[in-house]
């Protein structure tokens, strides 16, 4: 059985989503990414999360390939982001998933990527930040 399917398909993939953005709009490192209208990225989120954890091809089908590494170059991510995206997402993982298996296994399936976002050098977004602040 694929996550997808055993974490409860799309109403959980759903709920995990809804429970990770308020914590990246919360996150000091993560908010400065994202937008104020948070809706649009939710959604496509969940699509990715669909995809991605062996669902339907939600994401595919409307956007095309993921290319999910250049789809974040425009956007300085660094370890530090790349530990408090994990950790808001562990968060999240943590109140909507109850199986501490399937937690695990989603976990260790997100974990393996999210470094591979990496883009840029913790001094260099902070300098890239001050630059942007003038």
């Amino acid at each position: 059985m694929e996550l997808y399917e055993h974490m409860g398909g799309a109403p959980a993939v759903r709920r995990l989503v809804e429970a990770f953005y308020p914590k990246v709009q919360a996150h000091p490192l993560l908010a400065p990414l994202f937008p104020e209208d948070i809706y649009p990225v939710m959604d496509k989120q969940e699509l990715f999360l669909t995809q991605f954890f062996g669902g339907p091809p939600r994401y595919t089908m409307k956007h095309g390939h993921p290319m999910m590494r250049a789809r974040h170059l425009a956007f300085p991510i660094t370890a530090e982001r790349a530990d408090a995206w994990l950790a808001c997402m562990k968060e999240a993982l943590e109140e909507t998933i109850a199986d501490a298996e399937l937690r695990k296994a989603l976990w260790e399936r997100l974990k393996n990527t999210a470094y591979f976002f990496i883009n840029t050098e913790s001094d260099e977004a902070e300098h890239t930040k001050s630059d942007g602040a003038d």
